[in-house]
């Protein structure tokens, strides 16, 4: 027990001082290899509410009423709240060559991102081909339903190949090619908003955006392709290989290297939409961040927020976000969190199969998540027991200290390096499930100043809200 409370101590006194002296991540060279594209699954039907309407929301056992929104809609699983977004400084800009990743071949960085390009100067970004539809057709064979590998409410997503003959200017190789419907909840703007952060920013943890088409009413994008497809689907979908420990947690870790990266460049990204089905694995299971539609840039000089619309997926959105709309890079580290429990458990964000508490995976997992105890009962029993005791409790206080308070987050970085000591410190693969034993007395649970008290902070769900309704398990 001694050793466990010192590893949890060691995590505790790590993330304090982070929190308050945030510290620029290093970020090492990878290597970038071939990898899949594929999307999130499309809801039944969309629900839209009124113009105008007021949104209660319990917050931290109080109701907070937001209201003068210009809009409320949620559809195909995304929350959107019309409200006001500030004006950014700009910076200068970092592009990289085209080209097609492949095995061993290192991505040049590209750190800094000019904010508030024109659409012209976004479409003349000279690391990003122009295809034309022939082009796309011909590398899909005519976007074949056999080459169909991803659909979701933004459209479909196809393998595509291009080879010496198709287009000589382009290494040869595989790419995933993403179709926007006319009708999808994404438009031309958040196609617009891809293009400009994939086309400045390059990272081993981030997808690789080759190109795009706009002809009409078309809107295509062109990515490396990532041959394993989703977290999403490894995690929840019947039949997929299984992940095991060592996977999950080298999936975490190049998960928050992508969103550190994000945070920490001279003009902060903020995702805004971190979920399991934006983590895109490559044939050696390596992670990147996809589907950058509804990314924003962060605030600037003495701002500490930007007011924009409230956007997200259910479940993995901040409580604070939604409440308020004012966004920080902390709402990130929550949407991380809820990850990190996906990780842990086995279990959807979200899931409608479920019964009372156990449907909204933060609020059934959180009062085990900081009890050594108890933490094996929300681990995923697929694992069967295979993953370290010490191990598993320490990412559980990170997934708790990343969805406590707004204040008592950790930044990215911190959370990084936790998951990197996790690795380094290669807790003993024996698994032990550390129920207290039967006629002993409990042990008080030791408390930092970043670990919540669960029982005293009750952060709702959006699915508290009488207006959100939970989405299809």
């Amino acid at each position: 027990m001694g050793n466990c409370l010192e590893g949890r101590s060691k995590v505790d006194k790590f993330l304090s001082s982070q929190t308050t002296n945030s510290v620029a991540n290093q970020i090492p060279n990878r290597s970038a290899h071939a990898s899949s594209l594929s999307g999130p699954t499309v809801p039944s039907k969309d629900e839209k509410f009124t113009s105008g309407s007021a949104l209660t929301l319990k917050l931290s056992k109080r109701h907070i009423v937001i209201t003068k929104f210009e809009s409320l809609c949620i559809c195909c699983n995304h929350i959107v709240v019309a409200t006001q977004v500030s004006h950014r400084n700009a910076h200068a800009s970092t592009l990289s060559s085209l080209t097609i990743p492949s095995n061993n071949e290192s991505f040049t960085f590209g750190s800094v991102l000019t904010p508030k390009l024109s659409e012209g100067e976004i479409l003349s970004l000279p690391n990003l081909k122009a295809f034309t539809m022939t082009e796309l057709k011909n590398i899909t064979r005519n976007f074949c339903p056999d080459n169909l590998i991803g659909e979701g409410g933004f459209g479909y997503v196809y393998k595509g190949r291009i080879d010496e003959h198709t287009l000589i200017a382009l290494r040869p190789g595989v790419v995933a090619v993403k179709k926007l419907k006319p009708e999808g909840f994404q438009g031309h703007k958040e196609w617009l908003s891809e293009l400009n952060y994939l086309g400045q920013l390059h990272h081993p943890n981030l997808v690789k955006l080759i190109g795009y088409c706009l002809e009409g009413e078309n809107r295509l994008l062109v990515y490396e392709y990532m041959s394993k497809g989703s977290l999403e689907k490894h995690l929840f979908k019947k039949g997929a290989r299984l992940l095991s420990w060592a996977i999950r947690i080298r999936v975490a870790i190049d998960a928050a290297r992508g969103l550190s990266f994000l945070h920490n460049s001279e003009q902060q990204v903020i995702y805004r939409d971190f979920k399991a089905s934006n983590i895109l694995l490559d044939s050696e299971f390596n992670a990147k961040l996809s589907d950058f539609g509804y990314a924003k840039e962060g605030p600037t000089g003495d701002n500490t927020h930007v007011s924009t619309r409230v956007m997200g997926t259910k479940g993995y959105a901040a409580p604070e976000y939604i409440a308020t709309g004012r966004l920080t890079a902390k709402c990130d580290v929550y949407s991380f969190g809820v990850v990190l429990l996906e990780l842990l458990s086995g279990r959807r964000a979200v899931d409608k199969t479920k019964v009372g508490v156990e449907q909204n995976l933060v609020d059934w997992a959180k009062p085990y998540l900081g009890d050594r105890r108890k933490v094996f009962r929300i681990m995923d029993t697929k694992l069967e027991g295979q993953y370290p005791q010490k191990g598993a409790f320490m990412v559980a206080i990170l997934a708790l200290q990343c969805i406590s308070e707004v204040k008592l987050r950790p930044d990215m970085s911190a959370v990084l390096h936790g998951l990197e000591l996790h690795q380094a410190n290669k807790h003993g693969s024996s698994p032990s499930h550390p129920e207290q034993p039967r006629g002993s007395s409990p042990s008080p649970r030791p408390q930092s100043p970043l670990t919540p008290n669960t029982a005293a902070v009750n952060i709702s769900s959006p699915l508290k809200s009488p207006l959100l309704k939970s989405s299809p398990g």
